[in-house]
């Protein structure tokens, strides 16, 4: 099955006290990368979240990010000494009053007076841990599902070129030994004008002029690339990591139309050359973002 490498999902779920919100996005990647922004509480829980992730994405870079907020609004999180504050303020009144200093400093004051604001530590239990793994694993099959989604339309744009790929192969075959012929032809034409038509030695002759028409036969980089479009119809349909694969054999297509290219001074087989190069750089440009 084709697999994008590019996808999107997202997941809340409350529970008794905390909203939970996954969201993860994947783009290309040579390999697998992954990437998780949570709160730091979370960090010791990194690796579980890891192992999910790698469990449902094989390739690609991975940016997953999860947050915990508090169910109740007015729940801030902070939590005030009352009685430090009180006692503060009241040195604060007096020395404003004895020195004249204006409210900002006096608030400037206070915000340097430590332990009277700090933040309430938030117990993870085990309860929360998995329910947060949970929320993971949820929004990983929906990004499972973008990518095959993706996939799918990926694979049908390559089928269709390959089909173009495929046909102007079979016509390259068509052609070649028309192009044999007119290649032989135009040696013995150019050695009959060097020798001013004189056919010394003929066996000789026709000997050479096979051997250099041989050079300009095309038919075993045609027979390989009939070969590598069947592996790559092949290939498609496996299920599993295929974008590599993919790319080695299109890489050898890719091989194999350049040596035709050089070894065939034909207008129609030029033509035909361009064609295949602009459609497997198509396909290469397809390719780069399957799974």
């Amino acid at each position: 099955m084709t697999k994008s490498m590019t996808g999107f999902g997202e997941t809340s779920l409350t529970t008794n006290e905390k909203v939970i919100a996954v969201e993860i996005k994947t783009v290309n990647h040579r390999f697998l990368d992954i990437s998780i922004h949570a709160p730091t509480n979370l960090y010791r829980f990194e690796h579980d979240i890891k192992k999910i992730i790698q469990k449902n994405l094989k390739r690609g870079r991975i940016d997953c990010t999860i947050t915990l907020e508090n169910k109740e609004k007015n729940q801030s999180g902070y939590s005030i000494n009352w009685d430090l504050l009180a006692s503060h303020m009241d040195a604060i009144q007096a020395i404003q009053a004895r020195y004249n200093i204006s409210v900002g400093e006096a608030v400037s004051l206070l915000s340097e007076i430590p332990d009277i604001v700090s933040m309430q530590k938030n117990s993870l239990d085990k309860n929360l841990i998995n329910h947060i793994l949970e929320t993971v694993q949820i929004t990983c099959d929906k990004v499972i599902n973008m990518r095959i989604e993706e996939g799918q339309l990926i694979a049908e744009d390559v089928m269709n070129r390959l089909e173009i790929v495929k046909k102007t192969i079979n016509q390259l075959g068509d052609r070649r030994e028309t192009v044999i012929m007119d290649y032989r032809d135009r040696i013995l034409d150019r050695i009959f004008t060097l020798s001013n038509n004189q056919m010394e030695n003929s066996t000789q002759i026709d000997q050479e002029v096979a051997l250099l028409a041989e050079k300009g036969d095309i038919t075993e980089e045609i027979t390989r690339l009939h070969s590598h479009v069947k592996q790559f119809y092949k290939t498609v349909r496996e299920e599993q990591m295929i974008g590599k694969k993919l790319s080695f054999i299109l890489q050898e297509m890719q091989r194999e139309v350049n040596t035709i290219g050089s070894k065939s001074n034909d207008t129609l087989i030029s033509r035909w050359v361009v064609t295949l190069k602009t459609e497997m750089e198509k396909i290469k440009e397809q390719i780069q973002n399957i799974e």
